[in-house]
């Protein structure tokens, strides 16, 4: 079956069936996303991780598939009921959905309406009238009749009839088909406020009488609309036009336009109720999920790829630094880190209200800064943040050095964390703080990846989407930056080494207590003393790690130990060292890499190997620059519409990106004030940690909203046209006017049919 999942998964994708073939296959044997994209590529013609994490959902999700099919066909073949052409449709079905579908008719039911009707003897009534024969219904419902049976009247007996063909009618796996497309095309998404909760849900305010087609409702409104409905302030249906269902039903079901006492009337009777009662909950129930489903994902899109671009911050390198955690009532926190962000000392410093003394926090600080040799200044952005970095800019500096703001997001989460207090046992939870925040400034990834993603502030609806999902997708983002970025062996943490390809929580920290033990490694070669660490994982994870000063000079670079053997061929072949050849430029454009294709080495691996012969252990992050924000902007009172102030991109939703511009609360750059042209998805424009422009459009002081704009005129607008009703309200009108013609639609999809 993986031959037939894998030419699926290739004309999905639109890429070769021998690269989901070989990508396929390297997952299977173990081999992990990053090695594969990195080092792997003559195999899979250089599918990049993005596609390589594709392949392997697609081809877990048609595993699961097989499996249901599987139980499915146990099922029917225990009851006796499998055909070979209903195993053949089985096997065939390409959704879980489809698959459900076939099955529902064999499925075990509980007690139904049509139970009942049945153990009335009733079902060969309702297979006389789904017929459709030039028959009187009531004429034949008088045989059905029967005291003992609880049978008293015509109408009894074809009510339970009705019961039945209904059943049949909502397990019809065409019908559902069809209509479960027309749900996911024109089923509109609506919420009201619930009864009495007008006050109590103000933040749901919006969505208190919502209407829009759900095919189209953004992953956002669909997670906020989901979460006040679960929160009792809001109702949510999400419904086709009934009418328009029915129309498109009825000609699969009917042989003839209803007419009174014939058997088709008793057919549409039973399709009305059965998809009123049955297909219609059933699908709308599928739809909800599905779209849930669709939010789930596209949240979680947005929210791995602003940590991603959040873990490939710039980093400040190795700095000694003096980090300072901000505090009003209980002092400002500040500590001194060396180079490699070890903690040397703390001081409790008091340089805000409500106990303000300047004149020894000046000189504590100073203290600290002569005494460390700090080099700079980092200061968490939380509360009295900006009160604090005004405080410590104002410091007499000698030397000069410059202060930074940091984002303390999660840093709370950090401190009270089991990884802080194994680092700092003796210390309280606001010096492990500072710790943190100062470490972010020196190396944001090698720090972030000891807090739970979830908590770091660049999501939205995080804790509302599907958990398991969310958690692979950010293992992949995290996976995928640390790897990109590459880590030092001999200073990394177990929390940074445990996300290295290849490496369990249980050999990061075999790696860091043999470290400990005999001190630094020497070169990769040493890996092979890691207990539990064989030669498949160190296949995985040897590119990766980098040991600087190593006595191999490719140790520290991102060259794979295996293909050592093709760069000391070139440094041969040219007759130098490999020390002049990695040195030298002009020795190295003189090589002609076809020389060296051979086997499983192609070009795409050799490129790679003189890329990075130039600049050894490179670090794929942008290059560090300080930032400032707009001096006296304290307040939201210190704001004017119009103002054009510096700020730095914190959030990326699908409605926007929020905008740090030095106060307590963010703006919002709404999607469409990103840019000058059309702007479909917010991270075309911007990306967390971005620096950019804004103008102040709108201020709502009462709830603290700013409105920004990053166009380069904001305030040129066009003369508003004249304004068409509401979609909502034309719609109801229309329906208001279909109401007063019954089944209007029903009886054009019936000519039609006729017709054909």
């Amino acid at each position: 079956m993986d031959e037939k999942n894998i030419r699926s998964v290739a004309e999905e994708l639109n890429i070769g069936i021998a690269q989901v073939r070989a990508a396929w296959r390297l997952l299977t044997e173990g081999a992990t996303v990053p090695f594969i994209a990195r080092y792997r590529k003559e195999a899979t013609g250089s599918l990049t991780e993005e596609l390589i994490i594709a392949v392997r959902d697609r081809m877990e999700e048609m595993a699961r598939l097989e499996k249901r099919c599987e139980a499915v066909i146990k099922s029917l073949t225990d009851q006796g009921l499998l055909t070979d052409d209903l195993r053949e449709r089985i096997l065939s079905a390409e959704t879980l959905a489809k698959l459900e579908d076939l099955y529902l008719p064999y499925r075990p039911k509980r007690r139904t309406r049509a139970t009942v009707a049945r153990e009335k003897g009733l079902e060969p009534l309702a297979r006389i009238l789904f017929g459709q024969g030039d028959t009187d219904p009531f004429r034949e419902a008088e045989a059905y009749l029967s005291a003992d049976r609880g049978v008293a009247t015509i109408e009894q007996a074809l009510s339970g009839a009705r019961d039945i063909m209904a059943e049949w009618i909502n397990e019809d796996s065409g019908i559902r088909q069809v209509l479960r497309t027309f749900f996911a095309t024109k089923a509109v998404l609506r919420s009201r406020v619930a009864a009495g909760m007008e006050e109590k849900g103000v933040l749901y305010r919006d969505y208190y009488d919502w209407e829009e087609l759900a095919s189209s409702a953004p992953s956002h409104r669909i997670l906020a609309i989901r979460r006040g409905a679960a929160e009792g302030i809001l109702t949510i249906r999400t419904q086709p036009d009934e009418e328009e269902a029915l129309s498109l039903a009825a000609p699969k079901m009917l042989s003839a336009e209803p007419t009174p006492r014939s058997s088709s009337e008793q057919v549409y009777l039973a399709l009305k109720d059965g998809y009123r009662r049955l297909l219609c909950p059933s699908l709308e129930t599928e739809l909800r999920l599905e779209l849930k489903k669709r939010a789930d994902r596209e949240a979680i899109k947005v929210f791995t790829e602003n940590i991603r671009n959040l873990l490939l911050s710039p980093p400040l390198g190795g700095k000694a630094l003096l980090a300072v955690d901000p505090g009003f009532r209980t002092g400002c926190k500040a500590v001194c880190l060396d180079r490699q962000g070890k903690f040397l000392a703390a001081e409790t410093i008091y340089p805000l209200e409500p106990h303000r003394r300047i004149d020894e926090a000046v000189r504590v600080v100073k203290a600290l800064a002569k005494r460390f040799g700090a080099e700079a200044v980092a200061v968490g952005n939380g509360t009295g943040g900006r009160e604090a970095e005004e405080f410590l800019r104002a410091v007499p500096w000698e030397p000069f050095i410059p202060v930074i703001m940091v984002s303390e997001s999660g840093a709370s989460v950090y401190s009270a964390s089991a990884v802080a207090r194994e680092e700092f046992p003796d210390q309280d939870v606001t010096i492990r703080g500072a710790v943190s925040i100062g470490r972010r400034l020196m190396d944001p990834l090698a720090e972030l990846v000891k807090i739970d993603p979830k908590s770091i502030g660049v999501g939205q609806y995080q804790h509302d989407v599907d958990q398991s999902l969310l958690k692979e997708a950010l293992d992949d983002t995290v996976v995928s930056a640390v790897n990109a970025v590459g880590v030092e062996v001999n200073t990394a943490s177990k929390e940074l080494l445990r996300y290295v390809s290849g490496l369990s929580d249980r050999l990061a920290g075999a790696l860091v207590t043999l470290r400990n033990e005999r001190g630094p490694f020497k070169s990769r070669g040493e890996l092979a003393n890691v207990p539990g660490l064989g030669p498949r994982t160190f296949e995985q994870a040897a590119g990766f790690l980098r040991v600087r000063h190593a006595l191999h000079p490719l140790d520290s670079s991102a060259v794979h130990p295996e293909r050592y053997v093709i760069v000391e061929a070139m440094a041969r072949d040219a007759g130098v060292t490999l020390d002049e050849l990695m040195k030298r430029p002009d020795l190295r454009s003189r090589i002609e890499l076809s020389r060296y294709v051979a086997g499983d080495v192609g070009m795409p691996t050799l490129t790679d190997i003189m890329e990075e012969l130039a600049k050894p252990g490179r670090d794929p992050r942008d290059t560090f620059e300080p930032f400032n924000f707009a001096a006296g902007i304290n307040d939201i009172d210190d704001l004017d519409v119009g103002m054009t102030l510096p700020g730095l991109v914190t959030n990326v939703a699908a409605f926007g990106a929020f905008v740090d511009i030095g106060l307590h609360d963010n703006g919002l750059v709404h999607i469409s004030e990103l840019s000058d042209r059309f702007v479909k998805d917010p991270h075309e424009a911007v990306k967390v940690h971005q620096r950019v422009t804004v103008t102040v459009i709108a201020i709502d002081r009462e709830r603290k909203r700013i409105s920004l704009s990053m166009k380069s005129r904001p305030f040129d607008r066009e003369k508003p046209r004249e304004k068409r009703a509401p979609e909502r309200e034309r719609k109801e009108a229309k329906r208001q006017n279909n109401a007063s013609r019954p089944d209007t639609k029903l009886s054009q999809a019936l000519k039609g049919w006729q017709k054909s």
